[in-house]
């Protein structure tokens, strides 16, 4: 039988969000996977953008290929709380898998969510 357990972004301090300071690839790290291959992570992840413009954010889902592991979306201006990861999974691996992002301004986009993870 499967466990579920809520946990924090392991990019995050106490459930904090997660400051992306990268403004190219390797981005800034959101969380890492788990290096068990029975255990899959449901990401989720929310953006908010403090500037007065948008800002273009890419995330790296577990590598940096292109359009492979890439995700991207403009945040728009002073909004806050926009889904970019809707549950999404990350399977457990001998080497985690790592999300990531940048950022095309530094220091104005946050990253805020949560991990179901799920042992199978």
């Amino acid at each position: 039988m499967a466990t579920f357990s809520k946990v924090k972004l392991s990019g995050s301090t106490d459930g904090r969000a997660v400051k992306v300071a990268a403004t190219a690839t390797a981005g800034t790290t959101i969380h890492t996977g788990s290096t068990t291959s029975t255990t899959y992570d449901e990401v989720w992840l929310y953006a908010t953008n403090t500037s007065t413009s948008g800002v273009k954010l890419t995330i790296e889902w577990g590598g940096t290929t292109s359009p492979d592991d890439l995700i991207e979306l403009t945040i728009a201006p002073e909004s806050g709380l926009v889904l970019v990861a809707p549950g999404l999974l990350v399977k457990g691996n001998a080497t985690p898998l790592v999300v990531r992002a940048f950022a095309a301004t530094a220091n104005v986009v946050t990253i805020h969510g949560y991990v179901n993870q799920i042992t199978v």
